[in-house]
Formats: C-alpha cells, structure tokens, sequence
C-alpha cells in the first residue's frame, strides 16, 4: 500500500507546501520553469522540508529526461550508465539525494558534463552545502535553501491529506496536536495521521488514539494550546532577559517533548547572540553539557542543562558580536568596500609584523581605504569587554 506522503507529493509548482521565496509568483524557481530553463542546482533543507517534492515538482514541469541517484547507495557504474543516457538523449537531469555524501571518485566523472550542461544536477541535502559539499561541484550549482515548514504549512498539508484518507474523523485541536509533534516536518505529520487513522476501528483520531502510537508527549496542546515555537522562543527571551525560573519552566517544557535537539541548537544559539563577550566561557560549557547529556540520555541528562542553563540566565548579556558581524556583513553587502591594502596581501614585502613591535602592535592600516575608518565592533558595558577594550587602548597609547 502506498504511504499518503508518497500519494501526495507534489506533481507541479502549484502543488509545493511552503517555499515561497522559491516558488511564489515572481520568484526565482517559478520564473526558470515559465522560461522553461534549468540550471544545476543544490537544494538544501531540514527533513520532511520537501527537498524531494521539489524536485519531482520541477521535473514534471519541465517535462524533461531525468534519473535518480542516491550518492550513498549507487555506485560509480550506476552514474556511468547516466552519462551514457545523457550522451545519447543530448541532456539528462539527475537527481542525487545525500549528495554531500558523494565520494570523489563519482564527482570527478560528473564534473566535466555538469560543465558541459550535458548534465544538470539537482542535489539534494540536510546539510549545509557552503561546509558538506565538494567546491568543485558547489561553484558549478546554484545553492537554494529549503526553508522549514511553518505550522500553518504543516496544518495545511494534514487537512489535504485527510482527503485522502476514507470516512476519517478528525478535530482541529487534534491537527494542532500533530502540528506541535511533526516540528517541522511534513512527512512526519502525515505519517502520523496515516497511522493513527488506520489504528482505530471507525477512522475517529483523537488525542488519545495519538497518545498511544507516540513516544513524544503531548503536552502543549493538551495542556495550554500554546504553540510550540512560542515555547522556544519564550526559553530564549526567559535567558535573555534574565529570569531564572522562567527558563527553567521552558526547559521543562521541552525536556517533557523530549525534543533534545531544539534545546541544544537554541541554547548554542544563546550562549552566543545574548551573552557572548559578557561571558566567554559559556559557549564551551554549553557545549560541554550537551555531550553530557548525550552520553546520559534521560532523565539524568537534565541535571547538566539545568546547570547550564541556570549560569545563562543569571549571567550579565552582551549582543555586541551579533551587531559587530551583522554591521560587517551589511557594509559588504552595499558594495564600494574597496581592496584589501597592499601592505598586508600575501605577496608584500611590506608588512610590518606587530610581534616584532612594542607592547606587539604597530600602526598600519588593514581595512581598505574606502572603510579604513569604519567601526563595526563597539563594546558593551560588562567586566569582560570593558577589560578587553582597556587592555587594546593601553596597548596602543603604550606604544
């Protein structure tokens, strides 16, 4: 029997739950498939985003010769037969799941026909291509992120699928349920439902029906009907604004979904965005407690995010590095940043090296002349910055 997430994935663009910025009127995918032009690509995302659906959405479109390939389970003979397809039809789109998995052996036979459009590649990934991918075949692609699925996107797939799904009975506060659950996932959410739908006798799914098939709780739809990236979000701005036993409730929250994952991205996040240069340290005792908790499992594994977590609220906040770098990031965006001064590119003879210098600095420029005087970095009112900043104005009204 075919699973109702295979019976709905997507034929055309119309079909694709989500991704507007890709496939909403005007945007860039929508537009290549009017012009009915295709360029390789790499398409990146979290799970259950619908990278797949994507694709076969685009295929379709198009209309055009195509294979699929798992980077991991196909060898090199299979993507040889590919390049023969190609080489007979005049062009072929290939499809590689995992393709950050790809060995070198089978990205060197593709290189020159992705070079030649011979080949079009559409690869797809959970990982981020900028650090999982082969340069060699990521500056041949373009790179499209995948982005996740809202709740409402989620709901509005369940309602679908329940279309297909004969004589079913199921409750908006039940939807919600599977909502909270999937995170994000649509393949998830629609497993489920499947599930609970041919796990009763009369096709009426309720909380309690989903309550026996799921190993996560349920618990902010029974409880409060609060949204569960209301939860996530309130963890945050709990540590941010320094309210101990708000975080602690939040952590809590969570620990009970045993959805360890959000809580150890989110707190990474944290220990970087809100207190950062207030206190250093954390970031590693962060990173600590989550390889703890890794090693415990649950529930002992809440004792060192409790630790963890306690330090963060109580700790003093800096966001200077997130203004510093997004500062940065804004100036090269707007262009006229100028070159890089020839005094310190890898060919001068020029450079003076500040370690062969009083109190190890020396006065010389190193942002180009366009920006030299620009400040992106300005420090925050906390023990730890104030004594970096003192330490670098002595070391240069010393010198």
């Amino acid at each position: 029997m075919e699973l109702l997430a295979n019976k709905m994935r997507p034929k055309k663009l119309n079909d694709i739950i989500g991704q507007d910025h890709l496939v909403g009127k005007n945007k860039i995918i929508r537009n290549l498939i009017k012009n009915k032009k295709i360029f390789s690509m790499i398409l990146y995302g979290a799970p259950g985003t619908g990278k797949t659906s994507l694709a076969d959405a685009i295929i379709n479109e198009l209309n055009k010769n195509h294979r699929l390939l798992n980077a991991v389970i196909n060898n090199k003979s299979d993507f040889d037969i590919v390049i023969e397809e190609a080489k007979m039809l005049g062009e072929i789109i290939l499809v590689i799941d995992e393709i950050h998995r790809m060995n070198k052996d089978k990205q060197d036979i593709l290189l020159p026909y992705i070079e030649s459009g011979l080949i079009i590649i559409i690869g797809l990934t959970t990982s981020n291509p900028y650090h999982s991918i082969n340069p060699a075949i990521r500056s041949r692609c373009q790179i499209f992120k995948v982005n996740p699925l809202t709740n409402n996107d989620i709901k509005k797939g369940l309602k679908k699928g329940t279309k297909y799904l004969d004589n079913i009975k199921v409750k908006e506060d039940v939807i919600d349920a599977i909502v909270v659950v999937a995170s994000g996932d649509l393949r998830s959410a629609l497993n489920l439902l499947e599930m609970a739908y041919y796990s009763t006798n009369d096709g009426n799914v309720t909380i309690e029906v989903l309550k026996a098939i799921n190993s996560k709780p349920i618990i902010y739809i029974d409880k409060n009907n609060s949204n569960y990236y209301d939860v996530i979000s309130a963890f945050q701005k709990s540590i941010r604004g320094s309210d101990v036993n708000a975080a602690l409730y939040y952590l809590g929250l969570l620990l009970e979904a045993e959805d360890l994952d959000i809580i150890f991205r989110r707190m990474t996040v944290i220990a970087y965005e809100d207190i950062g240069l207030a206190n250093p340290g954390i970031g590693p005792k962060v990173l600590a407690a989550i390889e703890a908790v890794k090693l415990l499992g649950l529930p002992e594994g809440r004792i060192p995010l409790s630790v963890v977590v306690i330090e963060m609220a109580l700790s003093p906040k800096s966001n200077s590095a997130i203004i510093a770098i997004d500062s940065a990031i804004n100036t090269i965006r707007k262009g006229n940043t100028g070159n890089i001064p020839n005094h310190i590119k890898t060919s001068s003879k020029e450079y003076k090296y500040p370690h062969n210098y009083k109190n190890y600095w020396i006065d010389q420029q190193y942002l180009p002349n366009e920006i030299k005087d620009i400040k992106f970095y300005k420090f925050k009112i906390n023990n730890y910055e104030n004594n970096l900043n003192k330490i670098n104005n002595e070391m240069r009204n010393k010198h």
